[in-house]
């Protein structure tokens, strides 16, 4: 009897621990369930960086946004292959003065086997990479295309500040010699001291204004070029009929030109020549009668 009762304590156990295990595998379904599925795949990184706060992505625009007090000099250096040297030649000066530029000079060559012009462009800043982005939709190949950019904010600002400290120094110099020079020497002593002041101050001047010019205008050195079919140079050139008429035209007037400017170098020859021929004549005329 007793040990039926241990049997039916032990499968009665049995049972319970097995419910029990059932009863918390639910559980930690349900509350598996009930938490949020977090991904770090590279899909949800993508479309976290896009579809994020329009705010915080401003802001991040805007930090990597270039300081408008930088004083940045830009220029460029390119060679291209075009269609057409002329033609393109002239959309570009026609996009130039669209945008406040101007050609600064202009070289064009021809040889036997490719057309070359080459020109630089003197353009605003702000339309640099405007610029640089519509010659580059007229080409038909880079050969090489070089940008460079140099901060000159640092020099700026201290011509900027000594500049200002010396017209401080030169208002106090100003001052001494209305008030304090009194003999001669000191009057010629201070008037030294400002002539010096005042170059040092146009040396600034000159400075600062060189700096604004290269800041507000950048440089963009052009070479477009287009490759023709290979003619030999022949040995010897014959001229055509048309060609020696106007020749003989240009020499005959030369002539001509010649013979008139003589007769007006020897006019006084020529009156003595006349005199001599009629005086001639008449005594022979008088001889006869």
């Amino acid at each position: 009897m007793n040990a039926i009762l241990v049997k039916s304590k032990i499968k009665f156990l049995i049972l319970f621990v097995i419910l029990l295990s059932c009863m918390a595998c639910s559980m930690d379904s349900k509350y598996s369930e009930s938490l949020p599925v977090t991904t770090t795949g590279a899909d949800e990184d993508y479309e976290a960086i896009y579809d994020g706060d329009d705010k915080a992505l401003k802001s991040q625009v805007g930090m990597n946004q270039v300081p408008a007090d930088l004083k940045i000099i830009k220029s460029a250096n390119a060679r291209y292959k075009v269609k057409d040297v002329k033609t393109t030649t002239r959309k570009i000066k026609h996009i130039a003065q669209k945008y406040g530029a101007y050609i600064s000079d202009l070289r064009f060559e021809n040889n036997l086997y490719q057309k070359e012009n080459r020109f630089t462009i003197k353009i605003p800043q702000q339309y640099f990479d405007v610029m640089m982005d519509s010659i580059g939709f007229m080409v038909e190949f880079v050969e090489y295309e070089n940008i460079t950019t140099k901060d000159v904010t640092e020099e700026y600002i201290d011509i900027h500040t000594r500049l200002e400290t010396k017209k401080e120094v030169k208002t106090r110099y100003e001052s001494i010699l209305r008030k304090n020079a009194i003999t001669v020497e000191d009057i010629l002593a201070t008037e030294d001291k400002l002539r010096i002041i005042q170059e040092e101050i146009e040396s600034a001047q000159g400075r600062l204004k060189y700096l604004t010019n290269k800041v507000s205008y950048s440089t963009i050195q052009i070479d477009l070029y287009e490759t023709v079919e290979y003619t030999e140079e022949p040995e010897s050139y014959s001229k055509t009929f048309f060609a020696k008429g106007k020749e003989g035209l240009n020499n005959g007037w030369t002539i001509i030109e010649s013979f008139i400017l003589g007769l007006i170098y020897v006019w006084p020859l020529v009156i003595i020549g006349v005199i001599v021929f009629f005086v001639v004549k008449k005594k022979i005329k008088n001889r006869k009668v």
